[in-house]
């Protein structure tokens, strides 16, 4: 899926408890953060026409970051990072396992590949989570996602007075909040 809905869903899980801003900020990250592994393409495309083409890309993307070696380390610096140490891991552990299973379901490339996931790395190589249902990138599930994931972000920023932007700005979170309030107004709901 995209790094744009990772991020959102991320958002939303870190959502779902009484987290400090920074806390939030970990668990979003969390459900973002298996796709640095992805950062190889900038490398494989500046060298594609070269001599020798790296591909790290290509042979690592899906690999590195995906794993639940990865997510162990994600999960012990949130657990560093925080205050409410043991709901911050939990739900770091969560966002995470979120991003892998997205990809198991809606990762799949324009050419038919499968993208799977070598979950128990480094610890071991022989499994690996796919689906044969994957539906590809760009398929319309993903989108259906997306526009959800922003529909219940908006919803929870309504609410809760606070958005993703508060891991960017804290004035432009404000700015927008308030702008979604006077907007779109939420019958039955409170502000808190």
């Amino acid at each position: 899926m995209s790094p744009i809905t990772h991020f959102l869903i991320g958002w939303i899980a870190a959502n779902s408890a009484d987290l400090t801003r920074r806390e939030r900020a970990v668990v979003t990250i969390a459900g973002v953060i298996p796709d640095i592994d992805g950062v190889g393409i900038v490398v494989e495309v500046l060298t594609r026409h070269s001599k020798h083409p790296l591909t790290w890309w290509s042979d690592y993307h899906h690999v590195l970051g995906h794993n639940l070696g990865f997510c162990l380390l994600v999960t012990a610096i949130a657990l560093l990072l925080a205050s409410r140490k043991w709901l911050t891991a939990g739900l770091t552990f969560l966002s995470f396992h979120l991003h892998l299973l997205c990809d198991v379901i809606g990762a799949r490339g324009p050419d038919a590949h499968q993208w799977p996931i070598p979950y128990l790395l480094p610890f071991f190589n022989g499994w690996q989570w796919t689906w044969s249902g994957q539906w590809a990138l760009n398929a319309w599930p993903n989108f259906l996602i997306t526009v959800g994931a922003l529909i219940v972000t908006f919803h929870l920023a309504w609410k809760r007075g606070h958005s993703p932007l508060e891991m960017f700005s804290s004035r432009a979170d404000r700015a927008f909040v308030a702008a979604l309030r006077r907007r779109v107004p939420f019958p039955g709901i409170q502000e808190c």
